[in-house]
């Protein structure tokens, strides 16, 4: 299964959002400065979390973006699918009706089984995401991020929401 960076990014994004100051928000050039990704494409998906209800759009000279609700009501799903959708990772074409084997369709009564398995996949894969609130993830970046890095972070915080 591969995601589109849009979601790393989303995450990263929503995970800092999750650390700020009450009612402080962030501009998209700030998150994209953060991060070091081109703010162009970082705005279409802080656009994309704000229509899913994960972030809010602040308008004015102190506006950007702030989460939506607390961080333990986000999922890790949630974000997911705000950038890369709700279908599933597989997508089933039916190859086994066509070749030499293949018989009419009225003899394919049951799903596919590798459709089966792959849906299954999909469901526990989606479970553990929505079972991972976002303030789950702020707490694991605190136990395992480098103290230099969390150090930076904060004055990074505070030169900017001055």
């Amino acid at each position: 299964m591969r995601l589109s960076e849009g979601v790393e990014w989303g995450l990263h994004c929503v995970t800092l959002a999750a650390v700020l100051p009450p009612r402080a928000a962030l501009p998209a050039t700030r998150l994209a400065e953060y991060h070091d990704v081109p703010t162009a494409y970082l705005a279409k998906h802080l656009q994309a979390l704000s229509r899913a209800g994960v972030l809010e759009a602040v308008p004015g000279p102190r506006g950007g973006y702030r989460l939506a609700r607390p961080a333990g009501d986000v999922s890790v799903l949630d974000v997911v699918e705000a950038i890369d959708g709700v279908e599933p990772a597989f997508r089933c074409t039916e190859i086994r009706r066509k070749g030499p084997a293949r018989l009419p369709s009225r003899e394919y009564r049951l799903p596919c089984s590798i459709h089966v398995v792959m849906n299954r996949a999909d469901a526990a894969w989606r479970a553990e995401l929505a079972r991972t609130s976002i303030a789950d993830v702020v707490a694991m970046v605190a136990d395992s991020a480098p103290p230099l890095a969390l150090e930076k972070g904060f004055h990074w915080f505070q030169e900017v929401l001055a």
